[in-house]
């Protein structure tokens, strides 16, 4: 099989960043000057990163950051692609990594939960003892998950903790499995539920990620595409069979297409088919539908009297 032209690079690493700020200005240069595009974070913490480009400058990328004795032992996760993933070049200075807003932020350099491998994963949640906690937002777990993990009704990674305190039965006692995209959030995740007192905690090393490419267990007990924060939106996991798990927002029949409410006010992220998007304004309400902003109909052209008829027929 032919190997295709463009590569998508995932990665971090939670290493002190000494100038943090300098450092993410020089890092967007070098990145620009070799025609990479993506996102990357930058914090005195240590740097998170997806960046798409061809064979080429992505080997040139990893081989420039293996160089840096900060990140020599860095592990990137390659996926394929036909073309660029992202639009544009960012390098952005953060506070942290990943948004907790800890009192008393975590070090997973120093506390972290026990790593699994894939083929550890794979046998541990079939425990029946063992709670499968994702470390998700909810509309990533809606595109893709594994069977019976729990969903956290959250949307941001930050109300993570609060839930955990508010649903604390469901894990007290229990050993624990967390698993996220690449691994970053549960570095983070995992110590702080060491640090609640939770005893017996895991994480899946690598992410999904990393447990989707592993030629042993090939993504097995997971249903669904994993979403993805760059053009692709969801990409497969499971090698061995394809379970969707997505529901359109309008219909709730089988569905894997991610869109944006067209209420800029909203934006909420609903699974909608095509045609759903084109008949009800790609807007989740009808408060969004009849937003003075609404984008849908900006993008469309669409009259007051137009967005009204549509509305009508709706309700018809």
């Amino acid at each position: 099989m032919n190997q295709k032209p463009y590569r998508v690079l995932l990665y971090y690493m939670y290493v002190q960043i000494e100038n943090p700020e300098e450092f993410a200005q020089e890092h967007l240069n070098y990145c620009k000057d070799i025609g990479l595009k993506g996102r990357i974070l930058i914090a005195a913490e240590g740097i998170n990163g997806t960046v798409s480009g061809t064979v080429e400058q992505t080997d040139q990328y990893m081989e420039m950051m293996k160089q840096d004795p900060r990140f020599a032992e860095m592990i990137f996760k390659i996926d394929e692609a036909d073309e660029h993933a992202f639009k544009k070049m960012k390098v952005r200075h953060r506070n942290e990594l990943v948004t907790l807003r800890l009192e008393d932020d975590i070090n997973p350099n120093k506390l972290t939960g026990k790593h699994l491998s894939p083929k550890e994963f794979f046998e541990g949640i079939k425990d029946e003892d063992t709670v499968l906690l994702d470390a998700r937002n909810d509309y990533e777990y809606d595109l893709g998950h594994f069977r019976g993990a729990i969903r956290p009704d959250i949307q941001n990674f930050r109300d993570l903790p609060g839930w955990v305190r508010e649903n604390k039965d469901l894990l007290e006692d229990k050993k624990i499995i967390t698993y996220c995209t690449g691994g970053i959030r549960c570095e983070k995740f995992s110590g702080w539920l060491l640090k609640e007192g939770f005893e017996d905690v895991a994480q899946l090393g690598g992410g999904i990620v990393t447990y989707g490419k592993d030629p042993e267990v090939q993504g097995e007990l997971w249903d669904g595409q994993l979403y993805v924060f760059d053009e692709r939106i969801g990409v497969p996991v499971n090698q061995k069979e394809n379970v969707v798990v997505g529901r359109d927002y309008f219909s709730g029949e089988p569905c894997e297409r991610y869109v944006n409410c067209a209420n800029p006010e909203c934006n909420k992220k609903i699974i909608s088919s095509e045609e759903n998007e084109h008949k009800y304004l790609r807007s989740c309400s009808h408060d969004c539908r009849t937003h003075p902003r609404n984008r849908y109909a900006a993008e469309h052209g669409l009259t007051e009297e137009e967005v009204a008829e549509r509305i009508q027929k709706i309700a018809e």
